[in-house]
């Protein structure tokens, strides 16, 4: 009995870990989940038409209110959708939207307190929309909400029924597909899981057979672009959705960036706009660019807190050099975030901002203690953390600082720093292997290319094949995209395979999906 119920919590775990890596964090929960929503604002309420029935378009009540979900200003959301959900829905159009209110509030906050009314609440819809007549929107919205009620439990560490509802919520929008082969929202929904599902490392291929799903992740993209590509209520959300799949996965940024930025100048008052805009300019190291947007972001009353915000910001600060500042706003996001991920990962950048801001010994050994404090390490932020905590070797300021400076875009000061780092006989191996990985990430943000590749190239040199980090690895990985720019195909293939061979290291999930479809396009 004991090892079964080994077996089962290892299972478990692994699930959850996976439909986290799935999701990708909050903005993967928002996007992935059927969150986001058109841009542009329906016409006048009423009822809705025989043709808005026959094409599956939600009603002008709901699309109203579907954009101020958009916004992020669910009251003002649930207000709009009242008078349609006062009597009992004759369309599934307001059941959906009132769906996305209520999970996109469960999924900002993570507040556990909130998740048996949510659950509740999905369920009744539920049932409801299986009383209507059948219908392309009536099929989808049962689908989605299926889909949203399984992250919602997997979220919330019911694993067993999490994993039940994400296989039928995606067996059925397999259905609709098939039934409804022109209702491209269902193409949008269906090419995220297909992508998900086939994008994940060989690692969870285990899992996928036990859940009994199987995908293309080259399909997900083909549904997307179609969804993309066409007119419809949810165009826009399968826009974002294929501009982030290119850039995370395909170093393909400024379709990404270039959509943001079109967005915010159409709706500078939309909160998820924002958010897009200041995560991809993160991501993108334009660090000046991310905390721009930060502070122009829309406040006031109506919009939904997003404290992830604040932990974006803090970080933003830190790269930036000052710590007081990511201090205060790491201090806020823990003080307001009421989810439990992320809270590791906050710790470490505290700590970071007070060593390198030079408080006393006692407020950074504080900040350091926080680290250890009970919680999941799903994600890769918080698992490196807890894996620095663990491994107690003393970080290197020089190298500290220089990977901040690059993360955020500050290349030629983080040359600047690099070059004061002097390696003596108690330089410890892991140091030395992230010095030139640093110069290589700096030469790279700069456009110098050939001082990157070698760089690089020094980086698993010094590393060998089995050194237990990240940095060469990723430094494989880099090269292969470099040369894949460059149209040597033969090369590119040997550094992606490269990459995928390396031990276990904080970064191995994401760092081998991002090979291994790279590998996939060059075929």
């Amino acid at each position: 009995m004991a090892s079964l119920a080994g077996i089962f919590l290892r299972t478990a775990h692994s699930a959850r870990r996976a439909a986290l890596r799935w999701a990708g964090g909050v903005a993967g929960w928002l996007l992935v989940s059927g969150f986001a929503a058109p841009v542009q604002v329906g016409s006048p309420a009423g009822q809705p038409s025989a043709s808005v029935a026959a094409t599956g378009e939600l009603t002008p009540a709901s699309r109203r209110a579907y954009a101020e979900v958009l916004k992020l200003r669910l009251g003002p959301a649930r207000e709009l959708l009242r008078v349609e959900l006062s009597s009992t829905p004759k369309s599934p159009s307001p059941l959906l939207v009132a769906n996305c209110i209520d999970f996109a509030e469960l999924i900002l906050t993570q507040d556990a307190t909130r998740y048996e009314a949510a659950e509740d609440a999905q369920e009744a819809r539920l049932a409801v929309l299986d009383k209507l007549p059948a219908s392309a929107l009536r099929d989808y919205a049962r689908a989605e909400i299926t889909l949203h009620l399984g992250l919602s439990q997997l979220l919330f560490k019911h694993v067993v029924m999490g994993g039940y509802h994400l296989r039928s919520g995606y067996h059925q929008m397999q259905d609709v597909v098939k039934r409804y082969p022109s209702f491209l929202p269902a193409r949008k929904t269906l090419g995220i899981c297909q992508f998900a599902v086939g994008s994940l490392p060989e690692g969870y291929h285990w899992l996928l057979s036990l859940l009994g799903l199987t995908a293309d992740s080259n399909d997900g993209l083909k549904n997307l672009a179609l969804a993309a590509a066409q007119p419809h209520d949810f165009q826009t959300e399968s826009q974002i959705y294929l501009s982030l799949i290119r850039e995370g996965y395909y170093k393909k940024p400024e379709e990404a960036l270039r959509l943001a930025e079109h967005l915010h100048a159409q709706q500078p008052d939309n909160l998820l706009f924002s958010y897009l805009l200041i995560s991809i300019n993160k991501r993108q190291h334009h660090g000046e660019a991310a905390l721009a947007a930060f502070r122009a972001r829309p406040t006031g009353a109506g919009y939904q807190p997003v404290s992830y915000l604040r932990h974006m910001a803090a970080d933003l600060l830190l790269y930036q050099g000052d710590y007081a500042a990511s201090e205060r706003e790491n201090l806020a996001f823990l003080r307001e975030y009421k989810g439990l991920h992320y809270r590791k990962d906050a710790a470490f950048k505290l700590y970071l901002a007070a060593w390198l801001g030079g408080a006393p010994p006692a407020a950074v050994a504080r900040y350091r203690a926080q680290i250890n404090e009970p919680g999941p390490t799903d994600v890769e932020e918080d698992n490196y953390a807890q894996h620095y905590y663990h491994e107690a070797q003393a970080l290197n300021p020089i190298l500290t600082r220089a990977r901040l400076q690059t993360d955020g875009g500050y290349n030629q000061q983080a040359l600047a720093t690099l070059r004061t780092f002097r390696v003596t006989p108690n330089t410890l191996w892991r140091d030395r292997i992230e010095e030139p990985y640093r110069r290589a990430r700096a030469f790279q943000g700069l456009g110098r290319l050939d001082s990157a590749w070698f760089y690089f190239e020094r980086t698993q040199s010094v590393a060998g094949p089995k050194a237990p980090y990240y940095f060469a690895p990723q430094a494989a990985l880099q090269q292969g995209y470099l040369a894949q720019e460059a149209g040597k195909k033969a090369q590119a293939r040997f550094y992606f395979e490269k990459a995928l061979h390396y031990p276990w290291h904080e970064y191995k999930n994401s760092t081998d999906a991002k090979a291994t479809l790279a590998l996939r396009e060059l075929k």
